[in-house]
């Protein structure tokens, strides 16, 4: 069974979370993911948009979608039975549909509507994966929650654009809530900026202001703007397969380390 408790096992179940669209957040999770499976970890992304955008970086076509993660929070099918292979080695998809749109009005009056991910990921069988990345909507709904919930940390993506900060305190008081109310040991793994162009004098700045309000919570790594990070989705690949050697690719990578880094620490405190 996957370990609830932070440092209490192997597994561990990081949610990727952000409100505001449009700040890297699916690019994150799909990069962090395949960086990790390529230094040996087996990796499983849930897919909890119902934009689908992780699956489609991960060259799951949409018609291809026959199961997706709708099925797992609806208790149709088990979530080893959902998950699929990709084209990375040691990585593992549980893909999404348009179907997530109305999972939370199916759910929302039944009495376990916030632990149904947790619920499938502690099922017998589901314990396979060193890592869980689950990549959440861009809102705080019943799906984000439900990711927070069976979470041992969450990491943020920040883009370094002037309202980088604008709702980041909402995000902080939902994991609060959920801490207080629902699982205990959620933490803030990280807050990772994205999108960041050294020519700017505008983004030095908000990594100067993020780095002075949350401190080593912030990662050393910056990911920055970079064409081959934005071209490699439509090809069905993660930058790191895309083209490794780009700057953003390189990012993800020391992303990864830092990652792997803090993990170590936590099991060890």
């Amino acid at each position: 069974m996957l370990q609830r408790e932070a440092g209490s096992g192997r597994s561990r179940i990081i949610t990727v979370a952000n409100q505001k669209g449009g700040v890297g957040k699916t690019t994150t999770a799909i990069n962090l993911a395949t960086a990790l499976a390529a230094i040996g970890e087996r990796v499983l992304v849930i897919d909890l948009d119902p934009q689908g955008n992780a699956s489609t970086g991960l060259g799951i076509d949409r018609s291809d979608r026959i199961l997706s993660s709708y099925d797992v929070l609806t208790g149709a099918k088990p979530l080893q039975d959902v998950a699929r292979e990709t084209a990375v080695p040691n990585l593992f998809i549980v893909p999404s549909t348009m179907d997530l749109l109305g999972v939370e009005m199916e759910i929302s009056n039944t009495r376990d509507r916030v632990v149904r991910l947790r619920n499938a990921l502690a099922a017998p069988g589901a314990a396979t994966f060193g890592y869980v990345l689950i990549d959440c909507p861009p809102s705080l709904n019943l799906l984000t929650i439900n990711a927070m919930t069976a979470a041992h940390s969450v990491l943020v993506p920040l883009q370094c654009e002037f309202f980088a900060l604008e709702g980041l305190s909402q995000l902080l008081e939902t994991v609060g809530h959920v801490r207080s109310t629902l699982n205990p040991s959620l933490e803030i793994q990280g807050v990772v900026l994205t999108m960041y162009d050294s020519r700017n004098n505008l983004a030095r700045q908000v990594v100067d202001d993020v780095r002075a309000y949350l401190g080593e919570k912030v990662y050393r790594t910056l990911i920055p703007r970079n064409v081959r990070v934005s071209e490699a989705p439509s090809y069905g690949k993660p930058a790191i397969l895309y083209d490794l050697n780009c700057s953003g690719s390189q990012a993800y990578l020391q992303l990864a380390s830092e990652v792997i880094q803090r993990e170590r620490h936590t099991r060890a405190a």
